[in-house]
């Protein structure tokens, strides 16, 4: 796919190829890397509000960022689903479908965007008072929660826009887009509060600039792959049964990234009752998880895409070998990073903090997170392919057994303190891939006869 125009890249004589590993990694390896440059926008506002000396205004940015990342993430779902029907209209030779997409997204996305601006006020309440941080880190983490909500519509649609190239397997002008929008953000940030001395109102206005900037770029990519053709008809884009099986499916990713955030949350809230030592040591290890993640969920972007397009053509060798690829992938990427772990973990532990208690603690439990990457290949693997083919519903059903399943497993082994609440993770990683792969057959049934 060279071409640079809509009607090239989509042809209903487009004769359709199951997938090489060549296919797997044009799209996983951009993922990959723009999953490894993400983690730098929250290194890099911690060091520029860090260096104004005021620990309430650190404070203030370290709640209220990981407040934006669990209302972001809940609605990942704009980018998943965007690659799922963009991949499948490309599969069908849909060049119409596979245009209008994109703004019909951007209506979805700043529909959604506008609400949380409009109940901002009640939104940071709930949240801010769910956190329980100190007066002063309180209203330091207001400040930057109501200059930043004003984001939310752009980053939303930056979903929509990354979602819609991935789904075309454009994934290295996907991660064009993410790396701009990174950049910009880390150098906006360092502009406007360490020169321009604005603090943590130059912290939330970084953000905005710097999705702003992400949006026009992603805008002006697809105004030149449709040959300027992004209008479409208020018929095509509002039409009901469309609208209609594309709000399903995103309700169903919906819930089911929120019962995967309750999962995470409620893993955390344990380890902070466990008191502070064990509350630091997980969150030494839970960087061994975000590392694995990386990689992982890279082949799963993957599999959204080809198995997407391989549903779309009808193609049941086509999905069949997808789905193959990448999980022989994934185990390869899983077994190499669990023996890092194993072997080299303790090392990493040592770099990543320097007070002996936790390394002792962290070092406890390093055999359990060495397990992790192996244990959750099938988790990452086949939400990768139920996205794809918009099994959403199952995925749904799917994902709240196995936040029952991690719940029942931590209450059968609390016992075990924080060994038994790492047990239970695994768990709920071997539930949610083992579910999905029994699944899996009677869906390929249904689906391809």
């Amino acid at each position: 796919m060279t071409s640079n125009k809509m009607n090239d890249v989509v042809s209903p004589s487009q004769s359709f190829h199951p997938a090489t590993t060549r296919d797997i990694f044009a799209i996983a390896g951009p993922a990959m890397l723009a999953n490894l440059t993400t983690p730098m926008l929250g290194i890099v506002a911690t060091m520029a509000i860090g260096r104004l000396g005021d620990a309430t205004l650190l404070g203030g940015v370290a709640m209220a960022s990981v407040l934006f990342d669990c209302v972001f993430w809940l609605f990942g779902f704009l980018r998943m689903s965007t690659v799922a029907f963009t991949a499948q209209a490309l599969g069908a030779g849909d060049r119409q479908e596979l245009r209008a997409l994109l703004p019909r997204g951007f209506i979805i996305s700043g529909a959604i965007g506008g609400i949380l601006i409009l109940l901002q006020v009640p939104i940071a309440l709930a949240l801010l008072t769910a956190m329980g941080g100190s007066e002063g880190v309180t209203d330091a983490a207001q400040r930057y929660f109501t200059i930043r909500i004003w984001s939310a519509p752009l980053v939303l649609s930056n979903f929509v826009m990354v979602g819609w190239l991935v789904g075309q397997a454009r994934a290295s002008l996907a991660l064009a887009v993410q790396i701009v929008i990174n950049v910009v953000s880390m150098a906006a940030t360092l502009l406007l509060v360490l020169m321009l001395d604005m603090g943590i109102t130059g912290a939330a206005l970084a953000a905005i600039i710097a999705e702003g900037t992400g949006f026009v770029l992603g805008v002006v990519i697809a105004w030149r792959i449709t040959g300027g053709k992004l209008t479409m008809p208020w018929s095509v884009l509002l039409e009901r049964d469309k609208l209609k099986h594309t709000m399903a499916v995103n309700r169903d990713i919906m819930i089911r990234t929120a019962a995967l955030i309750a999962a995470f949350l409620f893993f955390t809230a344990q380890g902070a009752r466990a008191g502070d030592q064990i509350l630091a040591a997980n969150a030494v290890l839970n960087n061994f998880l975000l590392i694995s993640s990386f990689f992982l969920d890279g082949l799963a972007t993957a599999a959204e895409q080809l198995c997407g397009r391989a549903y779309g053509a009808r193609n049941r060798v086509g999905f069949a070998s997808a789905v193959r690829l990448v999980v022989q992938w994934g185990f390869g990427f899983a077994v190499v990073l669990s023996a890092i772990y194993a072997l080299g973990g303790a090392a990493l532990i040592d770099a990543m903090t320097a007070s002996a208690d936790v390394r002792v603690l962290a070092r406890e439990f390093l055999w359990l997170v060495a397990l992790a990457p192996v244990l959750g290949v099938f988790a990452f693997a086949y939400d990768g392919v139920f996205i794809g083919a918009t099994w959403a519903r199952d995925m749904r059903n799917l994902m709240v057994l196995s936040l029952l399943c991690f719940l029942a497993a931590w209450f059968a082994l609390r016992s075990w303190g924080n060994a038994g609440l790492w047990a239970a993770l695994l768990v709920h990683y071997v539930a949610r891939g083992g579910l999905q792969a029994l699944r899996y057959p009677a869906l390929m049934r249904q689906t391809f006869g």
